[in-house]
């Protein structure tokens, strides 16, 4: 059952990565984390400087270590002493030479949605680093921006909250209640409908496997 399961797999990513390269992206597959892994370090040349989105899928990689190493110039948000430091880095990471993050979904007319609650996802993604490298797996595919908005309000929303522990009602419940507290996760969208504009600065990477929320 596993292995036709990764066969529908399969075949779901490489219709996206099609959908992904006529809309302007550069998409890439990738059968496993590991093989993710080096394509993102084949990628990257060394002493780039390098942003990071907050991203389950990214801590799934086992890459950010890699990157800690003095042949690269890493925006370091998880290793800073407080949190205007913290603020400070995830600033100057909007003008690094590669960005990488996930994405919240996909539609299958080849759209990125993204929800944040502080932004710097968003706003890396839209505009700012000169490379932006989504990595995601198939599991976050959907048939539309409908559908796709639903996912995050119902699923990746209250997943992320309790993992991040954010006082937020859906931390809770599980439940959206499009709460007004300040730790609400879900204050900035972005729907990112073409790559082309900016040169096909945003290269996505599509794992045929279920990894991050």
């Amino acid at each position: 059952m596993e292995n036709i399961k990764k066969i529908l797999r399969r075949k779901e990513a490489a219709n996206i990565i099609d959908i992904l390269n006529n809309k302007g992206y550069k998409a890439i597959y990738a059968d496993s984390l590991k093989e993710a892994k080096d394509i993102i370090l084949n990628l990257i040349p060394k002493n780039s400087s390098i942003g990071l989105g907050g991203s389950v899928t990214i801590n799934e990689l086992d890459i950010i270590d890699t990157f800690r190493n003095e042949e690269y110039n890493l925006y370091d948000r998880y290793n800073q002493p407080d949190w205007p430091t913290t603020l400070e880095c995830m600033r100057q990471a909007l003008l690094a030479d590669y960005f990488l993050t996930s994405t919240n979904a996909i539609t299958k007319n080849g759209e990125l949605i993204q929800v944040d609650s502080g932004g710097n996802r968003v706003a890396s993604l839209v505009y700012g680093p000169r490379n932006v490298i989504v990595i995601t797996g198939v599991n976050k595919l959907v048939e539309n921006l409908e559908e796709g908005l639903n996912r995050i309000k119902n699923y990746v929303g209250p997943l992320n909250s309790k993992r991040i522990n954010h006082k937020t009602p859906c931390n809770l419940t599980g439940i959206c209640e499009n709460c007004s507290t300040k730790q609400r996760i879900c204050n900035f969208t972005s729907i990112i409908r073409h790559g082309e504009r900016m040169g096909k600065r945003i290269t996505v990477i599509v794992i045929s496997e279920e990894v991050g929320y």
